[in-house]
């Protein structure tokens, strides 16, 4: 097989631009556990099968303080950020205190927060009743997917691979997000519409 040499400055100009996610778990000890690392691995997998895996970088980071994710988003500056864990409706997102205890960040603290970073192109909730949160955030995210209810484990695995799926396969964030509540349907869980997409600038493209 023959391969065309390119020059390194065309190279460079056709090369996409990598795209950071990073993966923010929280399961307080006086919370139900949930099967975070199994999630992360199903989404490194999916990642890693697609066509276009080079183009993306995922970072994980586990018992996430309200710290460490002030933290990890200076550090690394992702495009994409997705928690995985609780949420509690109005009272705000679980992430844990020093003693990895729940500790609720209200929806305003969260925009707050996000209003700070420019580099975030999608934030994906993957945790029950977070859809005040969702709300709050996409004030300043173009693109925040949030749960209006609860959601099982496997629903949310499920939503969670399908929509990585998608991105591999270079589609936009809107389509991922249609990709992961069909997967739902196919798996036959009743869970289709609990996943919300609040888009602040609609048919933008994820590449």
């Amino acid at each position: 097989m023959k391969f065309d040499s390119v020059p390194e400055e065309e190279a460079q100009v056709q090369s996409p631009r990598l795209k950071k996610i990073l993966i923010l778990s929280a399961n307080p000890t006086n919370t139900n556990q949930l099967r975070l690392d199994e999630e992360v691995r199903e989404i490194e997998a999916a990642l890693e099968r697609s066509r276009s895996r080079d183009r993306f970088q995922i970072i994980s980071k586990w018992a996430v303080r309200s710290n460490d994710l002030r933290r990890a988003l200076l550090d690394y500056k992702p495009e994409i950020v997705h928690f995985s864990g609780h949420g509690a409706g109005s009272q705000g997102l679980a992430l844990e205190n020093n003693s990895g205890q729940i500790q609720l960040v209200k929806s305003k603290a969260l925009a707050g927060l996000f209003e700070l970073f420019d580099s975030i192109e999608c934030v994906l909730l993957n945790a029950c009743y977070n859809e005040a949160q969702a709300e709050a955030i996409a004030q300043h995210v173009d693109y925040v997917i949030g749960m209006n209810r609860a959601i099982g484990d496997r629903a949310a695995i499920e939503f969670a691979v399908a929509f990585y799926d998608a991105l591999g396969a270079d589609r936009s964030y809107e389509d991922a997000y249609e990709f992961g509540c069909v997967d739902i349907a196919l798996g036959g869980i009743s869970a289709s519409l609990i996943p919300v997409l609040k888009a602040r600038n609609p048919h933008n493209k994820a590449n």
